[in-house]
């Protein structure tokens, strides 16, 4: 029927919606992933259970809300084989019933009303030394046996006969209707007969292709017009509500035709339970939408809460993305990235949006701060701590920062006398000035920053590994300038003015090759670097614009990348200097090869092995 019909069943299983075609005679060709798993062809829900049949001794629970309908054709008569021979139970009628299979030894357990006098109907009891749970619930159509707090549900739309065994011996769970049981040909009624059901389990599968439509659907009124759609009928429809197996679908029909003759048919479907679901998804997606508009303040997007973090690259919004993460916590924040990529800016945005931000921000840059002192700097002193120290004593960093935030810049810097004194702080939020004897209590945030692979100097035993683990909390990394070149001409239109106003002199323009050329500069020295090269262009720029030749950048042909691509390793440039000589030596030998090798002076070994690596020709 068609070319490649393992392709169509690939693209198929793909869709979102069930997807059933038959030919013209009615057998069914594809039948998608989605509509095996809507009509119960694929059960991969629940326990499932061996295949088998119910033997003289089972427990057998029955929960049917009209009796007659939708099980097979059951009648009052046929529930003798549980033990219940009540001649008051009537067609149409709602029952729950639980006895014991072809054994009238013990006493069954049932109630039963007419189908349209309640909404709900339930019965709670033990059976056998087994709690047993069946509820009917008219109005929300849903009906659930639950067995030793196992439940067992199934939703319907008018009629559903629904029914658990377990074992006799042992009580365990031996069968339980799902959806799929039409498919399955498992109706309360055959299988109170004998008849052999199914196994259920994940990926267990009732095999439907090359069936009649009818063997897997029924006779029933739209499954006809399916069928003669497919035979030739003008008959179409979209999104029309239809019960199939006993499942609430919307069903899309579409004939198909090929050169002018019918060859077959489409039903679409979608299962009315899953779309619930997609709407209960949809509202909550809506909550969850309005509670982030709350949190960012009818902002556009997390990216714009730091409009003076400059940059619209990929790289730069996810690191916008975690310090707006950072600022709403308190947890310890590592900044990590080169020089110049502007830690302490983002440092001080964390702050600014934090619960912090109307206390104080204390920047320490701990590399700018001699050895001996850095103790007394960051902890402060008491009188008379010291020689040279203040008669009265000194606050430190921490005392300064009290209920507000403290930048501990380059804290690979700082020596492993006082990591010690600090780790306490992160530990307890406590310290000792230095020389005192009170302890001083703070509520500070910590956020620490370095341009060095701190695992490294652990291992070197530079860095306390403990320190290091209280300090890498939330730790960011901040993509070097030359990962995220999409980021220079903002960063060049937003500076170059500020620059231009500090200098002192009329706002300058910059030329479209000057961009290009800042473009093509790798920036060792990140944005910082950026910021001094665009200041010297300023001063030496005496017009309006900034040319190429008033940025003084070292890229030799003008393109960074292409100079380190040419650079050789040291294993390449000696390799080419010995071709070289060898050769030289040669020619000089007129091609002696005893007189090159004692210019040289090589081993005769080595010097074959050279010839024959460089491939040098000897004449």
């Amino acid at each position: 029927m068609f070319a490649d019909i393992d392709y169509i069943n690939q693209f198929t299983d793909m869709m979102s919606e069930g997807f059933i075609f038959i030919d013209n005679n009615g057998k069914i060709q594809i039948y998608n992933k989605k509509a095996k798993e809507v009509f119960g062809v694929i059960y991969n829900q629940g326990r499932g259970h061996e295949s088998g049949r119910i033997i003289e001794g089972d427990i057998v629970i029955i929960a049917d809300n009209n009796l007659g309908r939708d099980d097979g054709g059951l009648t009052p008569n046929n529930l003798s084989v549980i033990g219940i021979e009540d001649k008051n139970i009537k067609i149409g009628d709602s029952i729950i019933a639980i006895g014991s299979y072809m054994n009238k030894k013990i006493i069954p357990i049932y109630k039963y009303m007419k189908n349209d006098s309640g909404k709900f109907m339930k019965l709670n009891t033990s059976f056998q030394g087994i709690d047993i749970t069946v509820n009917i619930d008219i109005v929300g159509k849903i009906i659930d046996i639950i067995v030793n707090g196992e439940k067992f549900e199934i939703e319907y739309i008018s009629a559903i006969g629904h029914m658990v065994v377990l074992e006799g011996q042992t009580g365990e769970v031996k069968f339980y209707q799902a959806n799929g049981y039409t498919i399955r040909k498992e109706s309360i009624l055959d299988l109170l007969n004998g008849k052999e059901y199914m196994a259920k389990g994940q990926n267990l599968e009732v095999e439907v292709i090359g069936r009649d439509i009818f063997d897997i659907h029924g006779h029933v009124s739209d499954i006809k017009e399916f069928y003669e759609a497919a035979q030739g009928k003008s008959i179409s429809f979209k999104n029309k509500f239809i019960e199939i197996n006993g499942r609430p679908t919307l069903c899309s029909l579409s004939p198909v035709d090929r050169d002018g003759k019918r060859v077959g048919a489409i039903l679409k479907v979608k299962d009315i339970s899953e779309l619930k679901k997609l709407i209960e998804e949809r509202n909550e997606a809506f909550l969850k939408l309005e509670e982030i508009e709350k949190q960012i303040s009818g902002r556009e997007s997390v990216a714009n809460m730091f409009p003076n973090i400059i940059g619209e690259s990929d790289e730069i919004n996810e690191v916008k993305k975690l310090l707006y993460k950072a600022s709403n916590s308190s947890s310890t924040v590592l900044l990590l990235g080169e020089s110049g990529t502007g830690k302490g800016l983002m440092a001080r945005e964390i702050h600014a949006a934090s619960k912090f931000k109307n206390n104080p921000f204390i920047h320490v840059n701990c590399a700018s701060i001699p050895e001996s002192l850095i103790e007394s700097e960051i902890f402060g002193y008491e009188e008379g701590a010291f020689t040279g120290a203040r008669t009265k004593g000194k606050i430190g960093f921490f005392e300064m920062a009290k209920s507000g935030t403290i930048f501990l810049d380059e804290i690979s810097e700082i020596p492993l006398s006082t990591q010690v004194k600090l780790l306490r702080v992160l530990q307890s939020k406590s310290f000792f000035r230095v020389g005192g004897t009170e302890e001083i209590k703070i509520d500070v945030r910590i956020i620490a920053a370095t341009n060095k692979n701190l695992e490294e100097e652990v291992l070197k035993g530079r860095f306390r590994e403990d320190l290091f683990y209280r300090i890498n909390v939330f730790p960011v990394w901040i993509p070097p300038l030359r990962k995220r070149k999409q980021d220079i001409y903002p960063i060049v239109y937003s500076k170059l003015p500020e620059i231009c106003k500090k200098v002192g002199c009329e706002e300058k323009h910059i030329s479209g090759q000057a961009l290009k050329k800042l473009k093509n500069y790798n920036w060792p020295g990140n944005v910082r670097e950026m910021e001094n090269i665009l200041e010297r262009a300023v001063i030496l720029c005496d017009g309006r614009t900034i040319l190429s030749k008033h940025l003084k950048i070292e890229t030799g042909n003008g393109d960074a990348k292409e100079d380190i691509n040419n650079i050789k390793t040291i294993k390449q440039a000696v390799m080419e200097a010995e071709k070289k000589a060898i050769i030289n030596a040669l020619k000089i030998c007129n091609g002696n090869k005893k007189q090159a090798m004692d210019i040289l002076n090589i081993r005769k070994t080595s010097f074959y092995d050279k010839i024959k690596k460089y491939e040098i020709e000897v004449r």
